[in-house]
């Protein structure tokens, strides 16, 4: 893909925003970046661009939507306001910054989306590929812009990349790209073909962007649509949604889809499955193993918890399609702990136990976490509602949790829904919440937040939401 010269606008100046600029200003674009905020807001932002990125700040005039070679979106820029569509009736194309990535690295992808449990396994299958010694580029919704991580290697290297002949940009050494995909980036791709697709799961999440939960789940469908023939698709066969997108999309007698295969932890299937606390191989049709073959006893795995069990048969599934050994995998799953703010273990204090899961940021997250605690649950919950369904909460929170105590601006609707399940009680801040759920514990229990809702009523990010319910278990243990 030529760059220099060409003229490009990018929306939004986040994280993956600035990362885009900079990318395509290093290869000779000439790129305009534009956010609806004014200069004040972006300090931050403006501080790491190149110079010779301009700015158009304080809104999105025309002028800048109509005349590029293409656009790229920044994920949280919904895809329909009407600059995008002005863009649009001119053919410019709008494309994300997953789909630039693809154009611009020519590298075998290895994509996961889902909604629940993207991060751990994300990093899982790029931890593995590591020590089976591949190289690769791990980005995406994980915290890491693609973009900026494949600047790190064009930088380099551009002394020596011709940009008029063979578009390499140095990256030829690199084996895949390992992605963690948000439906909202899949929102924006047109070729993006993942040699390696996974949707882990597909549960009620988004309602404040997606006018309905099949617009959602198309989204999430989009990251095998390209697949064809040669590519490998790894899904759930617990999950009835991604079941459903399998049997809808996938079934018939085309020779050009991709070769699909599952992991679970209910039945044998073809891919990845658990046996009486056993994970299991099963790739019949590939020259793999000989199958079905026991690989590691589930307690050996690192990480705990049955959402991180499916985690593990998943990155399991993946690794051995992107050509790992058995031993890479066995050493990675039992020596990895698993992510901050993912059901991490924090402090115990007189028998009581506090787990942090801020990533918990929807329904479908806060049930996994609920069904993989055996002990009594004070459970702190609540945030920014992103127009979310609580009442399939109603029997996990009345089997699991003694008490309930919500925060942020949820908290009125979550008390709506679960009103008959638990006791409820209110906190204006993390400390509060914290302090009021040690008084309400008792010895052998577990105080856990999470929250299934978004932070950014309280908090700049779930990050930030997780750091200050460590701190204030911290002050209460000194205390």
């Amino acid at each position: 893909m030529i760059l220099k010269g060409k003229k490009v606008t990018v929306v939004g100046l986040a994280r993956s925003g600035v990362a885009v600029s900079n990318l395509l200003s290093s290869l000779g674009a000439k790129v305009i970046a534009t956010d609806t905020k004014g200069p004040d807001e972006l300090t931050g932002s403006i501080g790491r661009l190149e110079r010779s990125v301009h700015l158009s700040l304080g809104g999105h005039p025309d002028i800048i939507f109509l005349e590029p070679d293409f656009i790229v979106v920044s994920p949280g820029v919904p895809m329909d306001i009407m600059p995008l569509n002005l863009a649009r009736e001119r053919g410019i194309p709008i494309i994300s910054e997953l789909e630039l990535s693809y154009l611009i690295s020519d590298i075998p992808f290895i994509a996961i989306t889902g909604t629940n449990g993207k991060s751990t396994t994300t990093t899982l299958v790029d931890l593995i590929l590591g020590k089976a010694e591949l190289k690769t580029i791990l980005g995406g919704n994980i915290g890491k812009a693609l973009t900026e991580e494949i600047q790190k290697i064009v930088v380099s290297q551009q002394s020596s990349v011709n940009s008029q002949k063979t578009i390499d940009y140095g990256l030829s050494t690199v084996d895949y790209v390992v992605a963690e995909v948000s439906s909202f980036q899949l929102e924006g791709i047109d070729t993006f073909r993942p040699k390696i697709a996974s949707i882990l799961n597909i549960t009620s999440d988004h309602l404040d962007r997606y006018k309905s939960f099949n617009d959602y789940t198309n989204a999430k469908a989009r990251i095998f649509e390209n697949q064809k023939e040669g590519d490998f698709l790894v899904l759930n066969a617990d999950d009835p949604e991604t079941v459903r997108l399998c049997g809808s999309r996938l079934t018939g007698n085309n020779p050009d889809l991709p070769e699909v295969f599952f992991f679970s932890r209910k039945k044998a299937v073809e891919g990845v499955y658990l046996r009486d606390g056993i994970i299991y191989c099963n790739f019949p049709k590939l020259p793999l193993i000989t199958c079905p073959l026991p690989l590691i006893d589930s307690d050996e795995i690192g990480i705990k918890g049955v959402h991180n069990l499916e985690n593990a048969m998943a990155a399991t599934a993946i690794a051995l399609l992107a050509g790992c050994n058995l031993g890479a995998i066995r050493e990675t799953l039992a020596g990895f702990k698993g992510l901050e703010h993912r059901l991490e273990f924090v402090e115990e204090i007189r028998d009581v136990r506090f787990i942090n899961d801020s990533k918990g940021t929807n329904v479908g997250a806060l049930l996994k976490s609920l069904e993989s605690l055996n002990s009594p649950v004070i459970l702190i919950a609540g945030g920014l509602d992103k127009d979310s369904d609580f009442t399939p909460l109603r029997g996990a929170v009345t089997e699991k949790v003694k008490s309930l105590i919500l925060i942020g601006k949820a908290k009125d609707k979550i008390a709506e829904a679960l009103n008959d399940c638990t006791e409820i009680s209110y906190a204006s801040t993390m400390d509060d919440a914290v302090f009021l759920a040690f008084e309400k514990a008792t010895a052998g229990s577990t105080i856990l937040l999470s929250p299934a809702c978004a932070s950014f009523d309280m908090f700049r990010d779930f990050e930030d939401r997780g750091r200050k319910f460590k701190e204030a278990v911290r002050r209460l243990k000194d205390a």
